[in-house]
């Protein structure tokens, strides 16, 4: 297990690339870099990164293991998506705070509250695919942006009228400029002018302020405040052990957190579960039938696998406090280490056949914590892991009950690099046809 230690650093192999290189590679194509290099250098090798300097990369279970238990006197946070979402962010917190604003976000996402959300799950998939077109090819991931946004509006925010029409036409624009903004160095966000990207960022976040402020003076004028569901409602009751509330401002990057984290990454991998079911008619045709039936396991199991085969989140970083051990390895302190999601769930070692894409694998086999990471993993999970799985699920099941799909034999849609995310070049493009035309529009 990994521990602080006095030992003399002794580092993975370190990749002989000019460090410009390196950064380029890893911003423009980092899923196909990361994979060669883990080819030539095996499950541990270190880079020289912009911005994040020495960086150890690492996709053997057993160390990732270790890394995800490790102390939080050992590690602690790396990346700069809290810089862009605000320090009210689960992302900028470490340390004390940083379990107690965990502690305080669980409830909302686990147990009967994800069974109150269904209903707005499968509103949203019903209203988005009321006027999708019959027998023609279109791409998925417009629809599947808006039934996540929408979906995360009402039940995260509890916005409604013109405050979620307003936010239905900033957070798309938001998001994907802040997607672009992580990958670039902190100069990029500065204010250099009113075309700048920083400053064009800036006008956003202030448009979303005054929103979330105006939600936030609704809610508690609102004599069903006690009654209601909503992340937002909740936040506001929320109270630390010593009796104080989370501020305004916190809650707002909070809200913008959790957008940030579950809209588009939802969205990606329904894209991709799309492109995924067309190539595969006989999987197509078994979930059909126990959605019909009333079953979920496959459906599940699909969904995983998707999550396995085309992850949208490329890695999860920690940056050591103190010197440490990790595997085999002695680590500086200071040193960032990324977990390789893609190579964690390619690895040979952690799955037979890898490149095979088999839901079956997890019928009666949940996911391993550590050979299968899509949401990360220790203390730094996302927290948003059991709404995102219940939306997709809810989402695939729904697709299912309403139309069949077209398969197809083209090749598999290549990845494209949204920022942060990775989603099908093409959209996820589908074809349907209704099963139920009572849910059509006239």
């Amino acid at each position: 297990m990994g521990a602080a230690t006095t030992e003399p650093i002794r580092m993975p192999p370190v990749v002989h690339v000019p460090k410009l290189v390196q950064g380029v590679g890893f911003v423009l194509a980092r899923d196909k870099v990361i994979g060669q290099l883990g080819r030539r250098y095996g499950s541990a090798f270190t880079l020289d990164l912009p911005i994040f300097g020495q960086t150890v990369v690492i996709s053997d279970r057993a160390t990732v293991k270790e890394l995800f238990t490790m102390s939080t006197d050992l590690i602690g946070r790396a990346g700069q998506l809290g810089a862009v979402l605000g320090p009210g962010s689960t992302f900028s917190l470490d340390g004390p705070e940083h379990r107690q604003r965990r502690k305080l976000l669980v409830p909302p996402f686990h147990g009967k509250r994800m069974q109150g959300y269904e209903h707005i799950i499968e509103e949203e998939v019903l209203r988005e695919t009321a006027t999708w077109p019959q027998g023609r090819e279109f791409a998925a991931m417009p629809s599947m942006m808006r039934i996540t946004l929408n979906a995360i509006l009402r039940a995260v925010f509890g916005a409604q009228g013109a405050a979620l029409e307003e936010l239905q036409e900033l957070l798309p624009v938001m998001v994907l400029r802040s997607s672009r903004l992580v990958v670039l160095p902190p100069v990029a966000r500065r204010d250099f002018g009113p075309l700048s990207p920083g400053a064009r960022a800036q006008k956003l976040r202030d448009r979303y302020d005054r929103i979330i402020a105006g939600l936030i003076a609704d809610a508690r004028s609102d004599p069903d405040l006690p009654q209601r569901s909503d992340v937002l409602a909740l936040l506001l009751a929320a109270r630390y052990d010593d009796g104080s509330a989370i501020s305004d401002d916190h809650i707002a990057d909070e809200l913008l957190t959790l957008l940030a984290a579950g809209h588009e990454t939802t969205a990606t991998t329904l894209a991709w579960t799309m492109e995924r079911l067309r190539r595969h008619p006989d999987l197509l045709a078994r979930l059909a039938g126990e959605v019909d039936a009333g079953g979920t396991e496959l459906t599940q199991a699909t969904i995983f696998e998707v999550q396995r085969t085309r992850p949208v989140i490329s890695g999860t970083g920690r940056v050591t406090r103190q010197r440490i051990t990790l595997g085999q390895w002695v680590i500086p302190k200071g040193t960032v280490v990324v977990v390789s999601i893609g190579a964690v769930h390619a690895s040979a070692q952690n799955y037979d056949d890898p490149e095979r894409f088999d839901p079956d694998r997890f019928i009666g086999n949940p996911p391993d914590n550590y050979a299968w990471v899509p949401y990360g993993g220790g203390v730094r999970r996302c927290i948003g892991a059991a709404f995102a799985n219940m939306e997709m699920l809810v989402t695939l099941r729904t697709l299912l009950r309403e139309f069949e799909f077209g398969t197809t034999t083209a090749p598999p849609e290549r990845l494209h690099s949204r920022g942060v995310a990775s989603a099908p070049a093409d959209g996820g493009r589908i074809v349907v046809y209704r099963r139920n035309p009572a849910t059509a529009v006239a």
